[in-house]
């Protein structure tokens, strides 16, 4: 399975590039060529948003990521902390204890644990033992047990001290798949398991890993839930909500990295598709990583940014490095995965028709991603 999700996130990737340089070849604007023909009018530029990046843009943008991100400490989750209590399930092992009764406890030798000689939880959710017969304990808390052995076996022995815990976890589990170190399944205990306890145990993420794309699958009476949860907003920028409290059958998945592409085009000397990292990548990092503008032949004023937003919603990002200064901008702007990036050596004024030429390639690179990661989920 691992390997079909790789096989096809490599392939989805590839379509993308080909794709988008056939366009751009379709539209003659290819690396190191001007824009030619008339604009096509197909591209209805209604669906296109221009915004130039500035200080007071860049902080704009910034203010709305922050604004819409999750609260850094989840109440939720630290309720549920302090309340958590393990209830036991069928096939736990549970060691009970009788004090001044050895005739009732199986004595755990030099070679024997409590594991191996306790009283493991049948099918029925019962437990045989002596003087209190049947008990159910499905469902219930270790006190609770022993409230209930207690209350019986004061019918035969005068103020029983009784003692009980799990001796061995293995009613309820969970299951780590995907980009992790050691993917497997991992026991729910008397000690809450959160996403990032489960995550740490199975020795962090691996490298391909996309920390922007975690599913938890949640299999509930009306069928199974799925939520994306960034692992990056959580280490990155101690996001706390999320993180989230594990429940039996939960099923994690590390996705590949492949989804996080940013392609730069045009008049830049390495044209490239780059891999974003758990940090993430800024404008200035993109054009470093692809050798910089061709100075001889690029057009400063149209370094462009394509994103594909909402409804159809092409955003662009237009950054003016006539000025040297400006790379500040470029490096406090923050790419989003399949962002494009593209250097004109056209005149600015003919700024349209390179932005109607490009906006299907962000649109199209936006749905090829979200094919991959439901092929990904659905595997």
């Amino acid at each position: 399975m691992h390997n079909n999700n790789a096989k096809f996130s490599s392939l989805t990737k590839r379509l993308a590039i080909a794709v988008g340089f056939s366009l751009l070849a379709g539209c003659t604007v290819m690396p190191g060529g001007h824009v030619k023909g008339e604009r096509d009018d197909s591209i209805n530029m209604d669906k296109v948003k221009i915004t130039t990046l500035t200080n007071d843009t860049i902080a704009q943008l910034n203010g709305q990521f922050e604004s819409n991100s999750p609260e850094r400490i989840s109440v939720k989750l630290e309720q549920q902390l302090e309340s958590y209590q393990y209830r036991i399930g069928v096939g736990d092992v549970l060691s009970i204890i009788v004090w001044d009764h050895p005739e009732l406890t199986t004595p755990a030798g030099q070679f024997r644990d409590a594991a191996a000689t306790g009283n493991p939880v049948r099918a029925n959710g019962t437990i045989f033992y002596p003087y209190a017969g049947n008990v159910k304990v499905v469902g219930k808390t270790a006190p609770e047990v022993r409230l209930l052995l207690t209350k019986a076996l004061s019918k035969t022995i005068q103020s029983p001290q009784v003692d009980v815990s799990v001796a061995a976890f293995q009613s309820q589990k969970v299951y780590m798949t995907g980009e992790v170190q050691q993917s497997g399944v991992q026991p729910i205990t008397n000690v809450p398991l959160t996403l990032l306890d489960a995550i740490n145990n199975a020795g962090g993420l691996t490298e391909t890993a996309d920390w922007r794309n975690v599913t938890l699958t949640r299999y509930g009476n009306d069928g199974s839930e799925d939520k994306t949860i960034d692992l990056h907003a959580l280490y990155q920028k101690g996001e706390l909500s999320q993180n989230t409290l594990l429940r039996h059958n939960d099923v994690i998945h590390v996705a590949r990295n492949d989804a996080l592409n940013v392609f730069v085009m045009g008049e830049i000397k390495e044209p490239d598709t780059l891999v974003m990292n758990r940090n993430g990548m800024s404008l200035a990092q993109a054009l470093s990583s692809a050798g910089g503008i061709n100075e001889g032949t690029a057009d400063a004023t149209g370094i462009f940014v394509l994103r594909a937003g909402e409804q159809d919603i092409t955003d662009v990002y237009q950054l003016n490095a006539q000025n040297a200064v400006a790379m500040v901008l470029a490096a406090k702007f923050q790419l989003q995965p399949n962002d494009v990036v593209y250097v004109t050596a056209a005149p600015i004024a003919r700024w349209n028709r390179i932005i109607t030429q490009l906006a299907p390639t962000a649109l199209m690179l936006k749905n090829i991603s979200d094919i991959d990661k439901i092929y990904s989920t659905s595997n």
